[in-house]
């Protein structure tokens, strides 16, 4: 197999509005396609900073086929500033941390990219005051949905082949959506299956940012902002020599290293930032909590993605992200709507003991899923001890005794409290911040 992964020039075509993205690995070349709705101001892809973004897109969308046989040496047919050559060592190294770890890859301080180093200067396009929001069918980007239409700011939501909660949710929104569609090779599809090569996660939400910053300048819009809370930014495992975090691309390290580069390759024309930041995954639940209209669409369960449009159940009931999201909701929600949600009562069934150990640091590690904090979990979970309509279900009463010798109940009041204080360290624009503040109370 050869040794390096090759980037080579990606290309758009405005009669069609597609994106091919192509890559050389192991004698193979791969061609990924992006499809863009019509309607876009095609004038702008011939602009220094349309190019720009199209060759950061090309190294962001490259971690797909790079994780065949993750080669030491990745080799991209353009320059890089030294800014992304950074950005592009962090997508290539933390942005794999679970990849590398669950494959027990040594990759870290390893990965060289040769690429010339050449500083731009980047004239800023004119784009209107308005956001892309991403839609990820979730309870996330619904409550960043809300905040943004009680502040009044001009917003669209938008997604990479949208399907199931994601389709249902962006209906009840009620606003245009702006989609993109995202073609993989098929080749890379299939030899990820195969013995010899590796398989395992990708920082999508690296991935659908840099999709989402074409559209933005297709569609002219100056903001794309995001729902990553703050217990993103906690990691699972140490591997290594680093923290290996499933969430990385959607944590607040990342978050400020991809806004410096838009906003660098821009020339400050576009923004990025997540909403939630300040807000804790239980502070987040409570804000849902507040309005039952997005009840039975949303789901932040991944099997629902394997499911045809919106038929079958939303949430699995199995994995660890049902168990995790019943659990931050029990102790803000009504029983009865919480287990409507869901079809079912998580917390009645001894089967689900382990994963809730797991969530709350009883046992075993955080799992590779888009989870909180793991003492998050354990101070819901404290939560619910309290109260009479949840305290005897079995995962609640046989978990008990574990985590009151574990954290202690003093430990376990202050991590409640401090779940609904906000925390400070976040990208959004004051003028903003205050006014989605006001109806974050």
């Amino acid at each position: 197999m050869t040794d390096t992964f090759a980037i080579l020039p990606p290309t758009f075509d405005t009669a069609t509005g597609v994106a091919a993205f192509r890559y050389g690995l192991d004698g193979k070349t791969f061609t990924e396609r992006l499809t863009f709705p019509a309607g876009g101001q095609h004038d702008v892809v011939a602009t220094s900073v349309f190019q720009r973004l199209l060759n950061l897109t090309a190294l962001v969308l490259g971690v797909s086929y790079f994780k065949l046989t993750a080669p030491l040496s990745i080799s991209p047919s353009f320059p890089l500033s030294a800014a992304e050559h950074a950005f592009a060592l962090d997508v290539y190294e933390n942005g794999l941390g679970e990849f590398y770890a669950r494959n027990n890859l040594k990759r870290f301080g390893q990965i060289l990219i040769d690429a010339p180093l050449a500083e731009f200067t980047a004239l800023a396009p004119n784009l209107k005051d308005r956001a892309l929001l991403p839609i990820g069918g979730g309870k996330d980007s619904l409550v960043s949905e809300e905040l943004l239409a009680a502040a009044g700011l001009d917003f669209t939501p938008f997604a990479v082949n949208p399907k199931g909660p994601i389709l249902g949710s962006i209906d009840k929104i009620g606003r245009p959506p702006l989609y993109v569609t995202r073609t993989l090779d098929p080749t890379m599809l299939l030899l990820s299956k195969q013995p010899g090569y590796y398989n395992g996660h990708v920082p999508s939400t690296a991935i659908n940012s840099m999709i989402a910053a074409l559209t933005a300048l297709l569609f002219s819009y100056n903001r794309i902002i995001l729902s990553n809370e703050r217990s993103a930014s906690e990691g699972n495992v140490e591997f290594d020599g680093r923290e290996a975090n499933h969430q990385h691309s959607k944590s607040l390290d990342f978050e400020r290293l991809i806004a410096g580069i838009l906003s660098s390759a821009t020339g400050g024309a576009l923004g990025y930032f997540s909403l939630l930041r300040p807000y804790s995954e239980a502070r987040i639940a409570a804000l849902f909590a507040r309005k039952t209209r997005f009840d039975h669409v949303f789901s932040s369960c991944n099997e629902n993605f394997k499911l045809a449009g919106n038929s079958g159940p939303l949430w699995c009931g199995k994995c660890p992200k049902c168990h995790f999201v019943f659990l931050i909701f029990a102790p803000v929600m009504d029983k009865d709507r919480l287990i409507g949600i869901f079809g079912q009562n998580l917390l009645a069934q001894p089967s689900h003991e382990h994963s809730f150990r797991e969530l709350t640091g009883l046992a075993g590690q955080k799992p590779w899923e888009c989870v909180g904090e793991i003492e998050e979990a354990a101070a819901c979970l404290y939560a619910l001890t309290a109260r009479p309509e949840w305290a005897e279900e079995p995962i609640v009463s046989m978990l008990k005794p574990a985590l009151l010798t574990q954290y202690g109940s003093a430990r376990l009041e202050t991590a409640l409290a401090d779940l609904m204080h906000d925390s400070t360290e976040h990208l959004i624009p004051n003028t903003l911040f205050e006014k989605v503040a006001r109806h974050a109370l």
